[in-house]
């Protein structure tokens, strides 16, 4: 559909393929497009702003806006299409629209001025009052055309302006009659004139010092209720500072005492708490103590026992050994005199790689299990190598070549007891070395101690000081 609008009218088109808002005289309106005519002619807005001076004087402000669209721009077009077409221009809520800004703008301004200012510059106050709306109405799209500003007017039962009149009457009226008198002063007796201005100078004298005598006894009556207010503040001050100081060292004694009993609950929990600890440590070297005789006790009665599994162990291997080797060598016999010397010098071989491997794997079992017995220590297995040996014996025997001339002191421990050891067969003859190898144990240990300064490990014995 193709619309065309009037002189005055505009055409708002939205829809499908705009934008935001299409501005025009005439244009193609589709089917998905929705067209609205508004008219851009001012309008009269007659108000009566009631205001109040900066003198807090009422007063009645007569005036007529003439407000339209801004046609020159654009930009206002679109913002008044956008908020003021929906609305008729003679609607109420366009009129209130408009009211509200110019009676907030000149309520506000009539009270940073004074009803003299206003009267007086009633120019200059119609140009602020203009300025101040076409800002507000700015942001609607609006322009004002024009704006008449009538004369003030009082508000019922405030007659300001009513006796500003009658104010300015009274002083022409006064005049003229002082313009009378003064033209008969001239024309009478000096005498006259002169005691007529003696009069007058006299009496306005006596009223000039009768205010003046009032002005005095108000001055001095406000200085004297000035004083007496400032010591009643004063006194006030002082009374509330005693009393915060007061609360103040409440306060701080109650915080004194709080920290006081804090600090000696401290204290007590902090001896309590020491004692514990000393007392843990008490504990736990008593319980090192035990862990330590222990150890010295059951240690070697147990290397004693291992010693003697592990020769049973290699006398069991040996028996077992030879009984195959007997049984193999009946079975080469039987065999040619060749093959059997071929065959016998292959098993020695094989026998002898053999007894290699099983030594090694029996040494590496013997110190596994070692390893294990002293829980992984290896100057436990050191010392225990050494003793089983025999390397202390030979560094006694290199000591005792040593030193044999020299005459040294030798200490000979005998604790007897051999007859008890031998009289248990074979068994017993391992025990009696076993025995004899402690025996030897602690002159070589005290003779190692006396040339080195060392100690003996303390799973074997400690030497008396």
């Amino acid at each position: 559909m193709f619309k065309v609008a009037r002189a005055s009218q505009y055409l708002a088109i939205t829809g499908g393929g705009i934008e935001d808002i299409k501005l025009s005289k005439k244009s193609w309106v589709l089917p998905w497009q929705k067209c609205t005519v508004f008219d851009v002619s001012p309008v009269n807005y007659t108000f009566k702003v009631q205001a109040m001076s900066a003198e807090k004087l009422p007063f009645v402000l007569p005036a007529v806006f003439t407000i339209g669209p801004r046609v020159d721009d654009t930009e206002a077009l679109i913002l008044y299409a956008r908020l003021i077409s929906p609305h008729d221009k003679q609607s109420n809520h366009v009129n209130e629209l408009v009211e509200g800004v110019i009676e907030g703008e000149t309520r506000v301004l009539a009270a940073s001025m004074t009803m003299e200012e206003i009267f007086k510059g009633t120019k200059e106050f119609k140009k602020e009052v203009f300025d101040k709306v076409q800002l507000e109405l700015d942001q609607f799209g609006l322009v004002i055309y024009n704006a008449n500003v009538k004369q003030l007017v009082d508000v019922p039962g405030h007659e300001y302006f009513s006796y500003l009149g009658q104010k300015t009457q009274m002083e022409a009226a006064n005049q003229a009659r002082i313009d009378v008198a003064e033209a008969k002063m001239k024309g009478e007796i000096g005498a006259k004139e002169r005691t007529g201005l003696t009069l007058q100078n006299a009496a306005k004298i006596d009223a000039e010092s009768k205010i003046i005598s009032m002005q005095r006894q108000g001055e001095g009556t406000k200085a004297e209720i000035k004083v007496k207010t400032e010591v009643k503040v004063f006194e006030n001050q002082k009374e509330a500072d005693v009393a915060k100081a007061n609360s103040e060292l409440a306060m701080k004694k109650a915080a004194w005492t709080k920290d006081a009993k804090v600090a000696e609950v401290e204290a007590t929990k902090a001896v309590a708490l020491r004692e514990a600890e000393l007392q843990t440590q008490v504990e736990k070297m008593n319980a090192l103590t035990r862990t330590e005789k222990l150890k010295a006790e059951f240690l070697s009665k147990a290397s004693v026992e291992y010693e003697t599994k592990v020769q049973e162990a290699n006398w069991e291997l040996y028996n077992k050994q030879k009984q195959a080797e007997a049984v193999l060598y009946e079975k080469q016999k039987q065999a040619e005199a060749q093959k059997a010397e071929a065959d016998a010098t292959f098993y020695s071989k094989q026998r002898e790689a053999e007894g290699l491997v099983a030594l090694a794997s029996a040494q590496g079992t013997y110190l596994r299990t070692l390893l294990d017995a002293v829980q992984n220590d290896y100057s436990c297995l050191r010392d225990f190598l050494m003793i089983n040996n025999g390397t202390y014996q030979e560094i006694a025997k290199t000591n005792a070549l040593a030193v044999r001339d020299l005459q040294p002191k030798i200490s000979v421990w005998n604790h007897g007891g051999e007859q008890g050891i031998g009289g248990a067969g074979g068994s017993g003859n391992a025990m009696k070395d076993i025995a004899g190898l402690y025996k030897m144990l602690p002159p070589v240990l005290d003779t190692v101690y006396q040339q080195t300064g060392m100690q003996p490990p303390a799973w074997i014995g400690t030497l008396s000081k």
